[in-house]
């Protein structure tokens, strides 16, 4: 089952080593991507003079990028045939800086094709595919599938086999649901923190034939006479209809007949029996990788046992942030974790451990934050569980590998994946608010900050930024034109409670803003939406690397800890078109 090379990388690499080294050494000296991957803000496109594009994006680039339609730009970058191109110096040959980048990134990109390791896998009954969209019954077909062979190689290196899979989010449950149902019969573990999900998890298991409804029995005529006395909107709550039935006369003795319970407060049963699935649930918020606290809820051990008795392998489909990296490093620490397969996603929220750097990076160009924004906070918390995991990246070249949240949120995207319809209708939405932006800046509602030099120096898009306003979505009629855009902005910021901070000065500022001053924000500034597209769409493709970063260092992580790690590698496990985030990392403990 272990594929070939332990990473999937390009065939233009002869070993993991020399992979790690070249990725690692251009994430750390290449200035350009430093600057496409964190440098920069979408909201200061247009707020310095001659803009963001101008003062960043190579000069020899720039015609090049602007004379594309953002689609066929997005071929080029990710599709098209580099050693095809026309010759150097012709009419029409892109430069060749910029043909050697997309090389760059193309090669230093983990690959993303997907074979499935077995040709056919069971199709999922109806009743456990209940709320599965198509992209979810793919992720679930295919991970429930390579998780029972991984199991069955698990137990054929390590001569047992697992009890108990650890499913880190399980969110609705649809991947411990599947693996507890037959053909698998697995015993699942399914962790998660919002009892929402749970409940509606536990609602599914019911519907699919793996829990049973609990029964009620209870004294129908009296039950209808409590009810009979209560407000209807009372119906379910107990205390009420306790009360009522103590108004009744009914004693303690004829409550427990009665049975007042509502039917949704009522767990379904789960019968344990040998050979079949099952499915244990346990509600907490993960903030390690110690698993104690969940191993001591299951059932058989409530008290201290024998840890040989557990073998467990920690599972996952996109557990966000951090909770990819407990659920990696919980096979480091607890000895009952004998293997991990998980597939990350929101690298976004990943926490920082390396903190702010102790030097000045080229293009450093640091974000303001408004009152609820995370950049700031997350990279002065130096957090132990967060990014990066392994020590390799950690202190690469003394410094170590830092990715922002800006970085690590585009990272996130998937622009193989954008169709024409979308990718207009995400850069018609940062254009606008870019422009926005720059009303904001000459109408006084924020100012321009320095980070380098003084208030009266030339401001550029490395030595300033301006105070960011968050506005969130919008109602989709505000996306029609870029009127409808600034007038939705104005009304959402000058009238919701949650933005009472922006009214006042938004009210005095830009109460009196006409359409045609509007419109001429838009003229001016229409002919450049290339600009900010083709920036955009640079930052995507740049971020693949990014992405294969942050994967690598939790691989690298495990081999690390090679004292406990027996094997470790990488792999695709969804096909990239239907489920982007297609990276599982697989440790098995010796």
């Amino acid at each position: 089952m272990k594929p070939e090379k332990p990473l999937p990388y390009s065939e233009d690499f002869s070993s993991a080593e020399e992979y790690v080294e070249s990725v690692l050494n251009f994430a750390a000296t290449s200035e350009l991507f430093q600057f496409l991957c964190g440098g920069v803000h979408i909201l200061d496109f247009f707020t310095t003079d001659p803009g963001l594009f101008i003062a960043a994006v190579p000069k020899e680039w720039q015609q090049f990028l602007v004379d594309r339609e953002p689609m066929t730009l997005l071929d080029f970058l990710m599709r098209d045939d580099l050693d095809a191109l026309p010759a150097a110096g012709t009419p029409g040959a892109p430069p060749e800086t910029l043909v050697q980048y997309i090389k760059d990134i193309r090669r230093l990109s983990l690959r993303r094709g997907f074979r499935p390791a077995q040709s056919k896998l069971p199709v999922l009954p109806r009743s456990v595919a209940l709320g599965m969209n198509v992209k979810k019954t793919h992720e679930v077909t295919q991970f429930a599938g390579y998780i029972d062979q991984l199991s069955e190689e698990v137990a054929q290196v390590s001569g047992f086999q697992l009890t108990h899979m650890v499913d880190f989010g399980s969110g609705q449950n649809y991947l411990g649901r599947t693996l507890a149902s037959p053909p698998y019969n697995k015993h699942i573990v399914a962790v998660e923190s919002k009892e929402s999900n749970m409940a509606g998890a536990k609602t599914l298991d019911i519907l699919s034939g793996v829990a049973e409804k609990t029964k009620r029995m209870r004294n129908k005529k009296l039950y209808q006479q409590i009810l009979d006395r209560v407000d209807p909107s009372q119906h379910k709550n107990q205390e009420a209809l306790k009360q009522a039935a103590i108004e009744l006369g009914v004693t303690e003795a004829e409550l427990s007949i009665v049975d007042l319970r509502s039917a949704a407060s009522l767990e379904p049963t789960y019968a344990f029996q040998e050979g079949k699935g099952y499915i244990e649930y346990v509600v907490g918020r993960l903030e390690h990788a110690d698993l104690s606290g969940v191993i001591s809820q299951l059932r058989g051990y409530e008290e201290e046992s024998d840890p040989n008795d557990l073998r467990m392998m920690a599972v996952s489909i996109h557990s966000c942030g951090n909770l990819s990296h407990y659920g990696i490093r919980s096979m480091v620490s607890n000895p009952c974790i004998k293997a991990v397969a998980i597939v990350g996603c929101c690298y976004n929220l990943l926490t920082e451990k390396l903190g702010p750097p102790t030097y000045k990076p080229p293009f450093s160009r640091p974000s303001l934050q408004p009152v609820n924004a995370r950049v700031t906070r997350e990279s002065e918390r130096r957090d132990p569980q967060g990014f990066p995991m392994s020590e390799r990246v950690a202190a690469y070249n003394g410094h170590g590998i830092r990715f922002n949240i800006t970085a690590r949120m585009m990272a996130c995207q998937a622009p193989e994946n954008w169709t024409e319809k979308e990718s207009d209708g995400f850069f018609t939405r940062h254009f606008y608010r870019a422009v926005l932006q720059k009303i904001f800046l000459d109408k006084g509602v924020i100012a321009r900050v320095y980070h380098s030099g003084e208030d009266g120096d030339q401001a550029s898009p490395f030595n300033s930024s301006t105070n960011p306003v968050v506005i969130g979505s919008l109602r989709k009629q505000c996306y029609t034109s870029f009127n409808a855009y600034v007038r939705g902005a104005i009304t959402k910021l000058t009238t919701n409670a949650d933005f009472s901070q922006y009214s006042q000065v938004i009210r005095d500022k830009l109460g009196d803003i006409t359409d045609e001053e509007i419109g001429r924000y838009e003229e001016e500034y229409r002919c450049r939406k290339r600009e900010l597209s083709a920036v955009w769409s640079l930052m995507a493709f740049s971020a693949t690397v990014v992405e294969s970063v942050i994967v690598m260092d939790r691989w690298l992580f495990l081999k690390e800890h090679s004292d406990v790690v027996a094997d470790c590698w990488v792999e695709t496990v969804f096909d990239y078109q239907q489920s982007p985030r297609n990276l599982v990392v697989v440790g098995i403990k010796r």
